[in-house]
């Protein structure tokens, strides 16, 4: 089990600066694109840091596992980063599956879109969290995050924004260990359509609402 996310925060250059921490009470397998933690494998804790729009070190793994430290997390994790103040977490159930996400659409793009000459630096990070209290296959956990991410792009249609998702978007599915295993996470699966509708509400609702970069309201 997953339990529901701790909001702290972590002193730095004078700043309180926000962390959302998920704890797991027994080792989770999980899939991720995060920055630390990616891949598949054995979890125990899942870590979304803000950090300011200014951000530009390179090791961002690194980082995060300093911050994890610092929060006496043990073993392997995954740890996400973002724009966007962490508190404002958006939460959605369905059928058992657990969503959370923290949505910033400042920078939506089209996937397939040529780059363009500049990028503008708006706060633009969606990041989301699911547990699906059901043992997961290897190619059902990546069926899982293709699910959520369409349900993800479904959402952001659906604001009337011009994009599938942003640059620095990232999902982390998680599931027990043990149990019978369940093949597919497609949306039309047991547990897939559950995980897409979860995650569809989680981004519609956070996207509703204007988002600020949480280094810019601290001049607000």
């Amino acid at each position: 089990m997953l339990s529901e996310p701790t909001l702290t925060s972590r002193a730095e250059d004078g700043r309180h600066i926000p962390l959302l921490v998920w704890r797991a009470e027994v080792p989770l397998r999980a899939v991720s694109s995060g920055p630390l933690g990616g891949g598949i494998g054995v979890r125990h804790w899942v870590l979304n840091a803000t950090v300011p729009m200014s951000y530009d070190r390179g090791d961002p793994a690194a980082h995060l596992t300093a911050l994890a430290a610092d929060l006496a997390l043990d073993g392997p994790g995954v740890g996400l980063l973002t724009g966007v103040d962490v508190g404002e977490v958006v939460a959605r159930t369905d059928t058992g599956v657990r969503a959370w996400a923290t949505v910033g659409l400042g920078t939506p793009v089209l996937a397939a879109a040529p780059a363009p000459a500049e990028l503008v630096q708006r706060v633009g990070t969606v990041n989301i969290v699911v547990y699906v209290p059901a043992r997961l296959a290897d190619s059902a956990l990546v069926n899982a995050v293709a699910t959520a991410t369409e349900a993800k792009t479904q959402a952001i249609s659906e604001l009337g924004l011009p994009g599938t998702g942003t640059p620095t978007d990232a999902v982390t599915v998680l599931c027990p260990v043990d149990g019978p295993e369940a093949a597919y996470g497609g949306p039309r699966s047991s547990w897939g359509a559950p995980l897409a509708r979860a995650v569809h509400a989680a981004v519609l609702a956070g996207g509703s609402r204007a988002v600020v970069p949480w280094s810019d309201q601290l001049t607000n």
